[in-house]
Order: C-alpha cells, then sequence, then structure tokens
C-alpha cells in the first residue's frame, strides 16, 4: 500500500494543520496512494523537556478530527519513548518507507524528529531526493496577524474564549466521552445532566459555564449547557467534572458516546446557597444558551 504521509503532533487539529492536511489528501489523490497521518501518543516535549504539555485533544479527539473533517484514512499513533525519542532522524523514515509504503510526506515548517531534534524539513529533502520520494513543506499560517500554533489556542481556552479558540482552530472546540453515571442529582431537580470526564492529560478549560450542542451517536443534535468545573454547591471538592444539561431532550444516554462542541463562556462556576438555587441559575443559563444560537442562526 501507498501512503501519502503527514508528519506531526496535531494537537487541536488547528487551521495550520489544516493546510497540511488538506494538501496530503490532495498528493495522495494525485499519487493514487493512501492519506495517512503519523503522531505520537505523548506530547514529545513531555521527555524532551521533561515539561507535561496540557492537551487540546484526546489521541482518539485527534484521530475522529482528521478523519471527519479532512479524509484522512489512517491515523497512525507512535508510542513516543526514549528509544523513540533517540531514533536518528534517518531510521524514523527508514521505517515510514518499508513498513507503510510512504512515499511522500507532508511537514510543516517547523517540523523536528528523531534523535536531538536534528530531523527537519531540509534533511527530509535531502533523504526525499536520494530515495526518490517526494515531499512538501507547509509554510506558517497566520491569522489575525497571529502565527497559529497549539500553545496560542490553549491560552484561549484556560480564559474561557470559546469564539477566538474555535476562530483559530478553524472548528468549536469539543470533548467527546462515553456518559458516565453521576450522582444523579439533576435529574432530582429536574434539570438531568450527562457526565463526562477529561482525561488528566488534558487541558481544563476555564471553569464555568458554556453555550454546547450535543451530537449524538444516533447523529441527532441538540443545543446544551455546559458546565467544567469542581461543583462548589453540591461537592466541596477538587475533581473536575463536565457535566452538560440538553435542551429539549429526554432520554437515557448512559454509555453512549457523546460529542460536545463549545460556543460561548456564559458565566463563571459560583457556589450557591443550595440546590434551589443552582436549579434556578441553570435553567436561566439553558436559556441564554437557547437565545445565543437563535441569534447565531438569525
Amino acid at each position: 500500500m501507498k501512503r501519502v504521509v503527514a508528519l506531526g503532533f496535531f494537537d487541536g487539529v488547528h487551521i495550520g494543520h489544516a493546510a497540511l492536511l488538506r494538501l496530503t489528501v490532495q498528493r495522495a489523490r494525485e499519487l493514487n496512494a493512501r492519506p495517512s497521518a503519523i503522531s505520537f501518543d505523548v506530547h514529545p516535549d513531555t521527555l524532551v523537556r521533561g515539561e507535561p504539555v496540557p492537551l487540546i485533544t484526546s489521541n482518539a479527539g485527534r484521530e475522529a478530527l482528521m478523519s471527519r473533517l479532512f479524509g484522512i484514512d489512517d491515523v497512525l499513533l507512535i508510542h513516543f519513548n526514549y528509544e523513540t525519542m533517540h531514533m536518528p532522524w534517518e531510521h524514523f523514515l527508514d521505517k515510514m518507507v518499508s513498513e507503510l509504503g510512504a512515499i511522500h510526506f507532508v511537514v510543516g515548517h517547523d517540523f523536528r524528529f528523531g534523535d536531538r531534534g536534528l530531523g527537519n524539513p531540509e534533511r527530509i529533502g535531502v533523504y526525499c531526493r536520494a530515495h526518490g520520494l517526494s515531499y512538501d513543506v507547509v509554510p506558517a499560517v497566520t491569522l489575525d496577524g497571529k502565527v497559529v500554533s497549539s500553545t496560542l489556542i490553549r491560552g484561549f481556552l484556560a480564559d474561557g474564549d470559546m469564539e477566538r479558540a474555535g476562530h483559530f482552530l478553524g472548528h468549536p472546540y469539543e470533548l467527546t466521552d462515553v456518559v458516565r453515571h453521576g450522582c444523579r442529582l439533576g435529574s432530582k431537580m429536574g434539570t438531568p445532566t450527562v457526565n463526562m470526564r477529561i482525561d488528566r492529560d488534558m487541558l481544563v478549560p476555564r471553569h464555568g459555564v458554556y453555550a454546547t450542542k450535543v451530537y449524538l451517536d444516533n447523529d441527532e443534535t441538540y443545543p446544551g449547557v455546559t458546565n467544567i468545573g469542581v461543583r462548589p454547591t453540591v461537592s466541596g471538592g477538587d475533581s473536575v467534572t463536565v457535566e452538560t444539561f440538553i435542551l429539549d431532550f429526554s432520554g437515557d444516554l448512559y454509555e453512549h458516546r457523546i460529542r460536545v462542541e463549545f460556543y460561548h463562556f456564559i458565566r463563571p462556576e459560583m457556589k450557591f446557597d443550595g440546590v434551589e438555587q443552582l436549579q434556578q441559575h441553570i435553567l436561566h443559563d439553558a436559556e441564554v444558551s437557547q437565545q445565543y444560537f437563535e441569534k447565531q442562526r438569525g
């Protein structure tokens, strides 16, 4: 099998990555090959710099976005460990060719890989010319005078600025998970919520309430209102939860996989005097979310 291979980490799958992935699909069509992306299961900086990097998207999230939005057939995740980190850059490309059938590489202008980061676009070019392969180097993508990067977008998410995050991502920030059992307090209050989790290696957006859209596994879509935080009114702990009240929906979603897209920050998370006041605010937040989407349509 022949492959056109995009190389990168692709956290968030933002508009800079989009330029690279669209070119990958285009080249694959021209070369009658399979459009593929190679990434890592752990952010390289976690080992290279010894600093954990809070991720915008999970591994499964990156795969889903690249497939759904850009038509990448295969997203192959390589385990990033000390052996991978110290692998000579030539050996890395050798494996892509011999094991995956790579005939063309697509990389960003700042892509680095292999031992001491010696693998770079210039060396990829030398390698491809020597082995009868082809390649593309995608320049930096700028928006509003800024170079689009995952680091920039992480800052927007930490501020709860979902509009700017979505602007630079090229799509709404999203979380996908299997619906989990919670304490069922929402059901008792008449505002049942679905519970999701944020993986421990992922960035937690600003605690607060958001206008969201919920995509069910049967492709139905509903507006929602989502709280990210520690539930100070009823919990008192520091464990972060993601709870979504789905508007105009009734049914059992436990063990179903849903996708929640975040569009607008409504308010910070607050501690209320009791569950009755909490219920009133949830209903008000739901109304604000509904009005937000009506205004967007109008």
